[in-house]
């Protein structure tokens, strides 16, 4: 879009950059009837919306081709690669109604369970065979009653054949009876019928001699990835505060580890990093079958019941139970009803009147692909609001049924300036979807223009938890020093989308908040982490927190990204965390004082501190909390002789007044911190040096130096020091440092906050490398004290690792 801002002339953007949004109608008219008499704008719209410059459609020949490489590559025994080239070619084969497009994707889900069926991917085979066995009665059906033919097309067998042999690998073997029945009776060469019919003979003894009877789950079971259908939050009311505006509180105290809400987004949008390996609807990564929009080649989706709900139509997956009976012996509605449903139907509750929310965006047509995240976000909303006023009164405008604050008139010049032109162009891709049911207006531009600012305020990153699961934890225990990638890297969140949460938008900030907000799927969790009084906000963290930036720092981020100055009670006073977070320490050796980038002025007239540091300014109380005493431990100076002014100039210390150099700090540290993490990456090469562990140790200690004890680099340091030992085998090393980076992180975060619960996850893991089981039994008993806290009933869900360290430490202790 840099083409076409470079493209607006001064004075017009000197308006825009005046515009407020009572006028914004007149910016908006003026942009639009400019860019809409430029060839290079028009241009720019073709080539997003023209369907024959679209770069996302289907393409049959594209489909072959890749279908052709992946015989090839089956042929050769080559069956990943087949696997590859047969998802490319479903990607791309257009699932149109006709009979050789249908013949087409049936065949390829075929192809594809053959190759994964070799690849020992057994119920994902299965699920692809649901599909193919899906699809083929209804084309069957229509070939038949056009030549008067009862014959089934051989894929046909091949499917409930390639089915049978699945299930029968995973031991469900009355599922592979009914299948290879299927399958014989389908086929017409009597040498393959005969091959099925030995095979069935196998499964029936194996039924036998096990006395199997009961049918194993194949995935045909709706698995809901939330519970929220089950759990209940509570009635919170939506009360205005003249210092924060809107915001949530309740009638009754909360008590700690409550659950306060839960939400599904009113739109959402996975971020481009995952496109290719995360679900578009539930952002949960998909599996080897992945599924494909049926009209274009843009998202990816883990299961069918995902599609639906995103693209708003039956998929071809699902089952037709209309089909010829004749000359087959084995009753192939029955069998349909029960084998074969689609398999991995992970299922998002959702609302009764959910609206899709790819389908304006599909056919081919590629805007949505290369337009920010959060600007096809905001056409996201759109669309829902146009199909609300759609369905329920067109009396109003249709965006009248948004109902979210923005400050748009805070935004920058160049901020004001790109939401114009992307309005513009958002109007024009929506209109080419919607027609007279969206405006082609200025008024819509400024609607779109407030939409786009309403989504940089209200937007949420839902973040999901990577972390080791299942066995793979546990065979890290046994292998530890052969890993490259261990313990130290447990748990990671990942921030794999954005959306808008109706209700969860309206939870206030707070950079030391009393509730905790994590995402399943899609869906929104909100905890309180601590006992809320009645009628008290409940808050959240919108990013920055104590304990993760000094106080500059989350003012910085919270301006920048929400146009606001926090004043929540730990932005408002002095706090030992925002003081030790990036000091130095003083040069004098007994001495536990602070010295920092920023002058601080006493000020009396009302008790309050003036800081600056050359870029800023601000104040904040002497009002203490609890830990007075630790703050007085670090800088004194400024709470001693509290009626008298005082003035500590940059780069003096905060308890004695002894002054160093920052800049000869500044630039040591630097250096010091940049060597330990050399030291950590040479790890990567095939030889460790002999002198690698007192190097790494010397290092650590020269940082020590001139870092405060309490410095959050010093604790990174600490950390990357444990991680280092734990990759050469050096597990009681690690754990003395992991224990040090601890203790450090205690003093900057509050209690039982969640970063310490991480921590601790680390610790347990390398304390039973050291064999220190008592002391990793501690240490799980805490992390499961604080993630409960903060994760309720879902704990085990987001941390399925977690009892696998709990198991270990009690059996390793017994």
């Amino acid at each position: 879009m840099e083409r076409l801002k470079s493209l607006i002339p001064d004075d017009l953007k000197r308006m825009i950059g005046e515009s407020t949004p009572e006028n914004l109608t007149i910016s908006s008219s003026l942009i639009l009837d400019f860019l809409r008499s430029s060839p290079q704008f028009q241009q720019v719209i073709r080539e997003l919306t023209d369907p024959e410059l679209a770069l996302c459609r289907k393409n049959k020949e594209a489909a072959l081709d890749s279908k052709q490489k992946g015989n090839e590559c089956f042929t050769e025994g080559q069956y990943a690669k087949a696997l590859t080239f047969y998802s490319q070619a479903l990607r791309y084969a257009p699932a149109s109604s006709s009979e050789m497009d249908a013949n087409l994707v049936a065949t390829l889900y075929v192809n594809r369970a053959s190759a994964m069926h070799n690849l020992g991917l057994l119920k994902e085979c299965v699920r692809d065979c649901n599909r193919a066995i899906a699809i083929f009665p209804t084309y069957v059906k229509r070939m038949c009653a056009l030549m008067g033919l009862v014959r089934y097309n051989n894929f046909t067998a091949q499917a409930w054949y390639r089915r049978g042999k699945a299930n029968a690998s995973l031991k469900n073997y009355e599922y592979a009876k009914h299948d290879l029945e299927v399958a014989s009776s389908l086929e017409e060469n009597l040498f393959r019928k005969n091959q099925i019919q030995g095979e069935l003979g196998i499964v029936l003894k194996e039924s036998d001699k096990l006395n199997v009877t009961a049918m194993a789950n194949n995935g045909g079971k709706n698995e809901n990835v939330d519970s929220s259908a089950q759990l209940q939050s509570l009635s919170l009311q939506c009360v205005s505060t003249p210092d924060k505006g809107r915001g949530l509180t309740f009638g009754n105290d909360i008590p700690p580890a409550s659950l306060v809400h839960h939400e599904q987004p009113l739109a959402a949008i996975l971020l481009k990093a995952y496109r290719e390996t995360r679900c578009h609807f539930c952002f949960e990564g998909v599996p080897t079958d992945l599924l494909f929009c049926p009209s274009c080649t843009i998202p990816v989706y883990c299961s069918n019941c995902c599609l639906e709900q995103a693209v708003g139509e039956e998929s071809s997956s699902k089952v037709d139970n209309h089909y010829p009976k004749k000359n087959v012996y084995v009753n192939l509605e029955k069998s349909m009803d029960r084998f074969s449903s689609d398999a991995r139907s992970i299922r998002v509750n959702m609302p009764n009147n959910h609206i899709p929310e790819h389908r304006h965006e599909c056919g081919g047509l590629h805007w949505s692909a290369v337009l920010p995240p959060d600007i096809v976000l905001a056409a996201r909303i759109i669309a829902i609001s146009v199909e609300k006023w759609k369905a329920f009164g067109r009396n109003s405008s249709p965006l009248d049924y948004l109902d979210f604050v923005h400050h748009y008139a805070q935004n920058s010049i160049i901020t004001k300036l790109e939401s114009h032109v992307y309005a513009v162009v958002l109007l024009h891709c929506l209109h080419h979807f919607y027609n007279s049911d969206f405006p082609f207006s200025a008024a819509s531009v400024a609607q779109l223009v407030l939409v786009i600012s309403q989504v940089k305020v209200n937007s949420m990153a839902v973040v999901h938890m990577r972390s080791l699961c299942g066995d793979e934890a546990l065979g890290k225990f046994t292998n530890a020093s052969t890993s490259k990638n261990y313990i130290t890297q447990s748990t990671e969140q990942v921030r794999v989308a954005q959306a808008i949460y109706t209700k969860g938008s309206l939870f206030n900030h707070s950079c030391q908040p009393n509730s905790h907000a994590y995402f399943i799927s899609r869906t929104l969790f909100v905890h309180s982490i601590e006992l809320v009084p009645a009628w008290s906000p409940l808050e959240l963290s919108y990013g920055p927190q104590v304990g993760q930036l000094d106080l500059q720092d989350r003012q910085k981020l919270l301006e920048e990204q929400y146009s606001f100055q926090c004043q929540c009670f730990s932005c408002s006073t002095v706090s030992l965390s925002d003081l030790v977070i990036n000091a130095f320490r003083c040069i004098q050796p007994h001495c536990l004082g602070v010295v920092l980038e920023a002058a601080y002025d006493k000020l009396l007239e009302d008790k309050s501190l003036q800081v600056s540091n050359g870029l800023c300014n601000f104040k904040i109380s002497l009002r203490l909390p609890s830990h007075e005493k630790e703050v007085y431990s670090v800088a004194r100076m400024l709470l001693r002789e509290r009626g008298t002014k005082s003035h500590i100039a940059v780069g003096r210390c905060l308890s004695c007044g002894s002054y160093r150099n920052l800049k000869d700090l500044s630039a040591a540290s630097k250096s010091y911190a940049a060597k330990i993490q050399r030291l950590k990456d040479s790890l990567d090469s095939d030889e460790v040096p002999d002198s690698f562990v007192p190097d790494m140790l010397n290092s650590l200690v020269q940082l020590r130096s001139v870092r405060h004890p309490y410095s959050k680099i010093v604790a990174e340091a600490e950390d990357n020091v444990a991680e280092a030992f734990v990759r050469i085998g050096e597990f009681k090393l690690a754990e003395e440092h992991c224990i040090a980076s601890i203790k450090i992180l205690e003093k900057l975060y509050p209690p039982n906050h969640v970063v310490m619960g991480h921590e601790l996850m680390k610790l347990a893991s390398v304390q039973l490398c050291s064999d220190d089981y008592s002391g990793a039994s501690i240490s799980v008993e805490q992390v499961e004290a604080i993630l409960s806290l903060h994760y309720g009933c879902h704990l085990d869900r987001i941390f399925p690792h977690l009892k696998l360290l709990k198991r270990e430490a009690e059996r390793s202790a017994s």
